[in-house]
C-alpha cells in the first residue's frame, strides 16, 4: 500500500495545522484532555491509526509514541488498503510534542465527510468513543481559521486514492446510521 502524499507535503500539512486551533484557548482545559487520556480510564488502550504515508513524518523510535504495525486486511479498512498499517498510542497523555501530533489529533473534533454527490464537507466527529468532547456536546463554535485549514488539508489529502477510499467508506457507514 503506497500513498501518493510525499513526506514534504505531510510536513506542510502539519505546519498549516500548527498555526490553528479549534478554539482560542487549549480545548483540553475544558475537559481534562479526555481525547488524550480516554477520560482517565486506564483500562482503555486507545490509539489511532496513521493515514497512508503519514508514518513518513514520524520517528518510529520516538520516546512518546508506542507503535504497532498491523495488517490492513485484519481490520475494517477499504479493500484498497492492504499490507502494513500503523497504529500509535501516546505514552505520556496528555503531554506530547504538539508539533508532532498525528493528523487525527490535529483536526479533532472535525471529520471529513464525502456526500453521495462527491462533495467534501466537515462534520463533528461522530465515532463512538469512551469519552465526550465539550466542543461537540456543548456546540462550542470552532475558529473559522481552524475550519478553513482543516478543510484545505482534507481537500488535498483525498486526492490520494487510499485516503479518499477510507473517507468515503466512513461517510457511507455514517449515512447508514
Amino acid at each position: 500500500m503506497k500513498s501518493i502524499i510525499k513526506k514534504k507535503t505531510w510536513a506542510a500539512i502539519y505546519r498549516l495545522l500548527d498555526r490553528v486551533s479549534p478554539i482560542d484557548t487549549d480545548c483540553g482545559s475544558l475537559c481534562g484532555s479526555v481525547c488524550c487520556t480516554c477520560g482517565g480510564d486506564v483500562s482503555e488502550d486507545m490509539g489511532i491509526y496513521l493515514y497512508p504515508g503519514e508514518e513518513k513524518i514520524h520517528d518510529r523510535h520516538s520516546d512518546w509514541l508506542i507503535w504497532t504495525e498491523e495488517r490492513a486486511e485484519d481490520y475494517d479498512f477499504p479493500d484498497s488498503w492492504y499490507g502494513k498499517i500503523y497504529f500509535v498510542r501516546c505514552k505520556t497523555p496528555p503531554v506530547c510534542p504538539r508539533h508532532l501530533r498525528p493528523l487525527q489529533c490535529r483536526t479533532y473534533p472535525l471529520s471529513p465527510h464525502i456526500s453521495e454527490d462527491g462533495i467534501l464537507t466537515l462534520i463533528y466527529n461522530d465515532e463512538e468513543l469512551p469519552y465526550s468532547c465539550p466542543l461537540i456536546d456543548e456546540h462550542i463554535p470552532l475558529n473559522e481559521d481552524f475550519c478553513r485549514a482543516t478543510y484545505t488539508v482534507w481537500k488535498h489529502l483525498i486526492k490520494d486514492p487510499l485516503i479518499f477510499d477510507i473517507i468515503e467508506k466512513d461517510s457511507r457507514t455514517r449515512d447508514l446510521k
